[in-house]
């Protein structure tokens, strides 16, 4: 899969988000990945859920990535672990 085919997970509602892949699926591609840092993990899982159990039946997880990124914060300028997902699904 290609960069292209990424929907990075922010603040924004998960139906925003759903439909961003919707429309990626629908414009021909073979797949989508959802990736998500820190609180947006589990809005990362949701858009996951819903679009494979009532949208876009047809695909499947193929792969989960989990790990661990170093953020620089912006208040103390410290290093901070925030944990990250890659969710990537396809036909």
């Amino acid at each position: 899969m290609s960069e292209d085919n990424t929907v990075f997970i922010g603040k924004k509602p998960v139906m925003n988000y759903v439909l961003a892949c919707l429309t990626l699926l629908q414009n021909g591609a073979e797949g989508v990945t959802i990736k998500a840092r820190g609180r947006a993990i589990s809005t990362a899982v949701d858009v996951a859920q819903i679009l494979i159990k009532r949208f876009a039946t047809d695909i499947a997880v193929k792969k989960i990535d989990i790990d661990t990124e170093q953020v620089k914060s912006n208040e103390t300028g410290n290093l901070n672990n925030v944990s990250s997902m890659i969710i990537q699904l396809g036909k």
